[in-house]
């Protein structure tokens, strides 16, 4: 986020320095959260690289949040060898086969979905693409009803409605009351999926969450539990992900527009279009981690036990990384950004946003050639600190 985009729809650019702004250290304690918070792109490619000596397992250090039930099965804050067990069964799941066989299906809803809005003079690119589709794609996949995806986004949208940010030095009742609506828009979430685990006990199918149920890790199956959790985190980061990336592309080319026409001209483009949008509007823009020894990193000493928040979203402007960060290139090559993560927790449906993405959005550049924003009709942006993107994005067509 620049400046001059922010000011245009009447945002605070103090509340996006983190999308265009450079902090003076790329280590820095905050007092405030008593957190260690990391902007480095060098340094948070070392943390991500180094599992062994930044955990992924945060809630050992906030053993309040860990007793909500939200451990079990979890393989975003699981370490090896159990991440490397359960991270198996995505693998099988999302192998580039399968992927690539997903293509037509996408191109088939997305047409479908750009339909429904025909004859209208404005599209809501969110609400009518960029979330249907991952959502409708990834529930498929799953063996849930893609119809019921109001209630996804209901609870979806609930456990990214919290505007603070997260703080080791407040309070633990305090913090605990403060995400009280978002603990709770979870703890649906996973009681509708582990409604569909126990099902699937008595009737397998040929869907995932059946796989799910019948896979067993070291000679046992996961629990219904295990089953519902990890059916939680690939119905959101399967479809999160995709809708900010492609809402993040769209508002990118339509604030360059040079780079639009380019990028309309020359389809061999979008990919790298979407790979820029990733770096310069990096969806999940802050992850932790938290120190399991006494650690160096640029140059400052961090005690072991310590929470680590890796502001991707910082790293990915990082100078030191990339010429003219705050630029937006559509022809940025190399891009070694990390949007996606790095290493053992590297997202494991990328291939899948970013097989969607392009072809929602070659789709999007073939069919609505005068595609813009409305300039009295501003996108609104996820209010949560640690994500970056639109979820609201209203086109003229």
């Amino acid at each position: 986020m620049t400046a001059d985009m922010a000011e245009k729809w009447g945002l605070n650019p103090a509340q996006f320095w983190l999308r265009g702004e450079h902090a003076a250290e790329p280590v820095r304690y905050d007092e405030a959260t008593g957190m260690w918070n990391v902007y480095g792109h060098p340094e948070i490619h070392e943390i991500f690289s180094d599992p062994a000596a930044f955990s992924s397992n945060t809630q050992r250090l906030v053993p309040e949040m860990a007793d909500m039930g939200f451990s079990e099965g979890n393989l975003i804050n699981m370490d090896p060898p159990d991440h490397t067990k359960l991270r198996r069964l995505i693998t099988h799941a999302f192998t580039p086969k399968v992927v690539a066989g997903l293509e037509p299906r996408i191109a088939e809803l997305t047409n479908e979905l750009l339909d429904a809005t025909a004859g209208r003079d404005r599209l809501e690119l969110v609400a009518d693409l960029a979330y249907p589709l991952p959502v409708i794609v990834i529930a498929e996949l799953l063996g849930v009803p893609a119809s019921d995806r109001d209630l996804f986004k209901k609870w979806v949208d609930g456990m990214l409605s919290q505007t603070k940010q997260f703080s080791v030095a407040k309070d633990a009742a305090e913090q605990l009351k403060d995400s009280e609506y978002v603990i709770d828009q979870a703890r649906q979430l996973t009681e509708y999926i582990e409604g569909h685990v126990k099902e699937r006990r008595r009737n397998p199918r040929e869907d995932l969450l059946s796989k799910l149920v019948l896979a067993e890790v070291d000679g046992e199956r996961l629990t219904d539990g295990e089953a519902a959790m990890f059916g939680m985190i690939l119905l959101i980061a399967g479809h999160i992900t995709t809708t900010l990336l492609l809402g993040n592309t769209v508002l990118c080319l339509d604030q360059h527009p040079e780079q639009l026409a380019a990028v309309r001209a020359d389809r061999s483009r979008v990919p790298t279009a979407i790979e820029e949008s990733l770096r310069y509007f990096s969806p999940f823009a802050a992850l932790g981690r938290a120190t399991m020894t006494d650690v160096e990193l640029g140059g400052v000493r961090i005690p072991a036990d310590r929470l680590v928040m890796c502001w991707v979203a910082a790293a990915n402007r990082d100078p030191r990384t990339f010429a003219a960060p705050d630029a937006y290139d559509s022809t940025r090559d190399p891009n070694p950004h990390v949007a996606f993560g790095r290493g053992i927790h590297f997202c494991a449906g990328a291939p899948l946003a970013r097989l969607e993405g392009r072809v929602a959005l070659n789709i999007l550049l073939d069919r609505l050639p005068g595609l813009r924003t409305i300039p009295d009709d501003p996108p609104a942006f996820v209010p949560s600190p640690n994500m970056t993107g639109v979820n609201r994005l209203p086109l003229a067509v």
